[in-house]
Parts: structure tokens; sequence; C-alpha cells
């Protein structure tokens, strides 16, 4: 069984879209593989800045034969029909078979499609590969129609047999022919070579200076860099996706450490780190022992003669210019931050537009303010630092080192906030306000940060509620999925007791824009109860009883449904709970189909001096029990304890069901007994709804 390898050579691909296309090219060619009729063991893709490699283990030498058997028309079915059905398999009346069967006799036919060599599916589906490639940009060049992220060099394309032999596949691209030869590194390697197996392939190009695995490259980056900052009592700064960016740069990755100019040191940390990552891929490294980012790790795809010090010298000029600008934008901030405050911040805000119908940030702003003000005594907050917080909160906007670095707004606007004297509460609030950004983000805990934090993300979800600029689908290009489960989690993690129905209709009063406000708040509470259900699930939560506990008064409570679905949940994972279930859907059932029979309303009046049976009279008996249990339980909101009062009833329900017939033919008895079911029925539905309940 041969094994294939493909590599595809360009010009440098952008190290975003490296991993991908790696990902792409494997589908892309083994679903073809398999869809032709040849198998595989394995299959592995790689990337590297000029090259996507593919190599597939345990590849079927050819497609195998096919035979296909069709029923077709009766002997003496009209001419027409039959001529149909030979044009239909390709085949002549002397090539069909004639069987008996009940109905008389009829044709078969009998088609064989024989399988393909593998180098000629290979082709097939590489071509159809490299031109239908899902690149999220491409470009043409030459006179070709060809299009592809880079130029396309070269397209190397191998089957090796057991016995090390190779063959290169025959394919013709615009003129592209397919061989058996690559290059190594740009500069470092010898030139062209021929290969002939994936591990021939792997090796030749490490000699040449090219490391074909991704994470490898990222490995040896990551090793030196820590040893580098290591040996010199440093601290290299961990940044994943910067990590996988640069291993997506080089191809013999040449790790090299410079040192931050003296008069950068006293730039906050966050900015050292953000202008030397978005402006140079630069590694960050701290000193413990300041706490500063005093040195730099830059990584250059080759060797040197004089080990890397002109291109360290090199960039440590560049990053010196930038680091000016960023000084000046800093020092400038603080200026303006401590002589005229934040304020003259907040007012440029009037002349930025939020959204062409929600007005400016400035409007923005102010009804995040009325907002946190309301929500502050809900999270233990001071309403007036609240109010103050959310009208500086954005004010950083209007910096210049957020105009020039946006991923520091918020943290710069705590660091302008302190210079401007304002209270610590305040300049946290700047900051954590945005948060939690996603599942994974942390929740601020602090109270005016919680007030500004809840209020900047309602404002968002009913501004765009009142503009009817909602999620559809996949599409949510204002994150208000996002901003829902941010709330979400807020209130969870802090335990506010937040009537979120009347807070979202007194919120909408405030857009610029509104149409029904009460239908349109109900609308954003259902749009919250689609993104809990989300999280409760994630959280192992039943979604049945979920909608079970949603259906009940007070659903505007998060906390409350929350705790309420959490004792349902661990009834529910009883026996008796799962049984009672049962027991009440059997008692709805029967009430249900009386009710709607004789067409009344049995709600009232079960008295147990009609009881027949001792199991009748001790359900009497249980029912008075869980109920004075329950009615205290729920108004204290100790749901586990009404929960396990109404799980008690399991047992007499049960015994009920056994003992005795509802429909008796006595209608006194009958219309007492429904009048039971009736009291069954209210009991349980006074914790959750019952009827949700699936299984």
């Amino acid at each position: 069984m041969p094994n294939l390898l493909i590599e595809l050579f360009s010009e440098e691909i952008p190290a975003r879209m490296q991993a991908r296309a790696a990902q792409d090219l494997k589908k892309l060619v083994t679903t073809g593989l398999v869809e032709a009729g040849l198998t595989y063991g394995g299959a592995a893709s790689f990337a590297t800045p000029r090259r996507l490699t593919l190599a597939v283990e345990g590849l079927l030498a050819a497609s195998p034969t096919l035979r296909e058997e069709r029923k077709g028309p009766r002997v003496d079915a009209p001419e027409q029909a039959i001529e149909g059905f030979l044009r239909g398999a390709g085949l002549t009346r002397d090539q069909l078979e004639i069987r008996d069967e009940k109905k008389g006799q009829v044709y078969f036919a009998t088609i064989e499609k024989p399988g393909r060599a593998a180098p000629e599916i290979v082709a097939e589906v590489l071509e159809n590969a490299v031109r239908n490639f899902p690149w999220p940009k491409s470009m043409r060049w030459g006179s070709g129609s060809l299009r592809w992220v880079r130029p396309l060099h070269t397209i190397l394309c191998i089957l090796t047999n057991e016995a090390g032999e190779a063959e290169v596949v025959a394919l013709d691209i615009d003129g592209i022919q397919a061989g058996n030869t690559t290059e190594g590194h740009r500069f470092l390697g010898d030139g062209r070579f021929a290969v002939s197996s994936f591990d021939d392939y792997a090796a030749k190009l490490k000699r040449n200076f090219v490391l074909l695995d991704a994470s490898a490259r990222a490995e040896t980056i990551w090793g030196e860099a820590s040893n580098m900052a290591f040996a010199q009592g440093m601290e290299l700064m961990e940044d994943p996706a910067l990590l996988a960016e640069v291993a997506g740069l080089v191809e013999w990755p040449v790790v090299l450490m410079g040192q931050i100019d003296e008069a950068f040191l006293g730039l906050p940390p966050e900015v050292l780190q953000t202008s030397m990552k978005e402006h140079q891929k630069f590694f960050s490294v701290r000193n413990p022992k300041t706490g500063r980012i005093e040195k730099f790790v830059t990584v250059a795809n080759r060797t040197t003669a004089d080990h890397g010090a002109t291109i360290l010298a090199g960039n440590q000029k560049v990053l010196a210019a930038r680091l000016s600008d960023a000084k000046f934008f800093w020092e400038n901030d603080l200026r303006v931050a401590k002589t005229d405050g934040l304020g003259a911040w907040v007012g440029r805000l009037e002349a930025v537009t939020f959204h062409n119908k929600l007005g400016s940030q400035a409007a923005r702003i102010a009804r995040i303010a009325a907002l946190a003000r309301q929500l502050a005594p809900a999270v233990g907050a001071d309403a007036q630092l609240a109010e103050q917080a959310a009208q500086v909160a954005k004010a950083d906007l209007s910096s210049e080192m957020v105009y020039e670095f946006p991923e520091l707004q918020g943290l710069m606007g705590r660091y302008y906030a302190t210079a401007a004297g304002l209270d610590a509460q305040v300049a946290a609030a700047c900051q954590e306000h945005y948060s939690p950004l996603g599942p994974s983000d942390a929740v601020p805990h602090a109270p005016v940060s919680v007030a500004v934090a809840l209020a900047d993300k309602l404002d968002t979800l009913c501004g765009f509620w009142a503009i009817d600029e909602k999620p559809t689908g996949s599409k949510d290009p204002y994150a208000l999925r996002r901003a829902a489960l941010g709330v979400i989690r807020l209130v969870l993690e802090n335990t506010p007791r937040l009537p979120l129905l009347e807070v979202l209709t007194a919120h909408l009063a405030r857009q610029p824009q509104l149409g029904d406000g009460p239908a349109l708040a109900a609308d954003l509470l259902s749009f919250f109860h689609d993104r809990l259900k989300v999280f409760l699930r994630d959280q192992g939560l039943r979604h049945d009883v979920i909608d079970a506990v949603l259906a009940k008064a007070g659903n505007d409570d998060l906390l409350l449904v929350v705790a309420r679905a959490q004792a349902l949940n661990d009834t529910l994972a009883t026996e008796d709970g799962t049984n009672l279930v049962q027991g009440f859907k059997r008692a709805n059932n029967i009430l249900t189909q009386a009710e709607a029979k004789d067409g009344v309303e049995y709600s009232f009046g079960a008295d147990a001096k009609f009881a027949e049976s001792d199991a009748e009279t001790a359900l009497f008996a249980a029912l008075d029990v869980a109920e004075a249990a329950i009615v205290p339980a729920l108004e204290a909101e100790d749901f586990a304890a009404a929960m396990a009062a109404m799980a008690a009833l399991r047992a007499p329900i049960d015994g009920f069901f056994e003992a005795v017939q509802v429909n008796s033919d006595n209608d006194i008895i009958r219309r007492n007994r429904l009048n039971l079911l009736h009291r069954i029925r209210t009991i349980c539905l006074s914790v959750a709804d019952l009827a949700r309940i699936e299984g």
C-alpha cells in the first residue's frame, strides 16, 4: 500500500492562515480520495511560511471494482420502458439477465464499474483541491486562471511503494507540473533536491534549515527564549497567540534577546508589551525584582555570521522609534488627566457616533450612568460612585494612547482616572466594566465595577433591541449574546437580586428610539432565558429542568431561577423524584381528560371523609403535610426543602393509584378523587412545572 506525499510550495503564506490551510488541505484531499474509493491508514498535514504539506499513509493502490445489480422492467413491458432501462444501465439487451419472479419474468442488469489506479485519482483530487481551495483571500498572477493565497511556484506529489520506490503523479495545473523536488530555506538552503518519501522529505528539509512542524518551531522558540530569560534572572511573559504567530513567520527560528532603552522603562508594562507585540512581534521579558519589562525577545528566520548582532541592532532601533511614540502619547495623556481631569475627554465623545440610531457615545454614557445609579443598591455599591464611574469609564476612548492601541481601552482609563485623583473604586471600574468579555474571562466583584459592568451590557442590549437589531442565526455583529452571558455571569457570581423585567422596561424607555416597550422587554427577557439555558446546560443541568423552572413566576430573577433549577435537578436525580414525576403526570393526565370530558374544572372540594381506603386517607394526610412544608419553604426560597417535601409525596401517590380507581361509578366519590388529583397538581406545580419534565 503506497504512501502519498504532497507539497504546495509558494511565496510566504500569512501566519494567521497557515494552520487552517493545513487542515483544509487534509480535509479536501482525504475526503476526495475516500469518495473516489481510495481508503487510507492515516494522514497528517503541516505548514511553514512557504509550503503546505500533506502526508497520507497506507493508501490503496487502486480503487476497488464495483458491481451493482439493478432490477428492471418485466420482459413483457412496453418497449419504451425497456429501452430506457438499457440507456440508464449503459448495456445492450443481450447483456441483461432474465429471472422468474412472482409477477412474471423480469430483466436484471449487472453493472460493473472498474477500479482506477491511485495516481489517476490522486491527480484528479489534488487538482480539484488546489482550484477550489478556501483561502480567506487569494490572488491571481501572470496570465493563468489559478488563484492562490500567494503565487504558487511548485507542486511535489509522489506515491512511495513498500519497496521505497517513488512515483511522480502526473499532474499539470496552469503550467505547474508536479515533480519530486522541493527546496529548503530561502537563504540557508542548498537549492532544490529530490525526495523519495515523507521521512526523506522531512529529514532533508531539516538539513536545509526548515522545521516542518509548526509545533516544533513553537517549542524551539519558547524553550530557547525561556532559557535566555532564566539565565539573566528574568521571566518570559507568556503569550500563546503571539507564539503561534511567530512560529508561522519563520522556517528556521533563531531566538535573540535585546535590551529596552532606559528612557522607556517608565511606561506602563501593558503599553510596552502591546507596542512590542503589535508592531514588532516581540516577546516581553520581565524583571521579577522590579516588576518592569526591561528586555525583549525577537525571532529571526536565519543564522548570521555575527550571531544576530546586526539583526538585533536594527530591531532595537525600530523599537526605540515605536516606543518614543508610545512615550509621547503616555506623557501627553497623563498631562491632560492631571490638569483637566477626564471631563474634557468625555466631552469629545459628543462628536463620536455610537450608532446612527442610538446617538453619540456621550449620550450612551449618560444612559449607562443613570442605569448604574439605579443598579447600585442591588449590588451593594455607592450610587454616587457608580454614577461617576459610569460617566468616566469610557473617557479613555478619546485618549491618544487608546487611539493608537484600542486593545488598551479600559486599562488606560484606570491609569488616567488614578492620575486624575479619582476614587480607587472609580478607577477600577474604568478597567473592569468591560468584563467578562467571554466565557473564560474573569468576572469583576468590586460593587462599583459590577454596577457599571451590568449597566454597560444592559444598555447595549436594550439599545439594539429598541432598534430591532437582534442576533439572527449565527450572525451577531454587535456581540449581544456575549453581552447577555456577561450579565448572567455578573448576576450569578455576585448574587444581586435583580428584577430584570422591571430594569429592562425602565431602561428601554431611556433609549432614543422605542416601539412597544413592555413587549420589547418581554422579548429581551426571553433572549436572556435562551442564553441562561445554554449556560446552565454547560453546567450539567437538564434542559427540561430549566424549562420547568422558567415556566414559573419570578423567572426574571436569575438567582431565583438557578436556585430552583439546581434544587429540582438534584431531586430528579433521586428515585423518589423520578417516580414522583410519573405519579404527577398520571394524575395530571386523568384530571385533564376528565375536565375536558365533563366540561368542568375540578379545582376544589376534596374531602377526606369520602376516602374509601387507607391509601386514599394516607394521601390526604400526606398532601396536608407537604403543603404545610412547601408553602413556607417557597416563601423563604428554600427550594431544596420544598423539593424534598414534594418528593416525599411519591410513596402516597403510588399507593393511591395502586389501591383506587379514580373514575368510580359513584359520582360523589369520582368527583372527590378528581378534586384530590387537582390538589396533587396544584402542590407540585407550585414548585415547578413538572409537566415539562421529559420521560
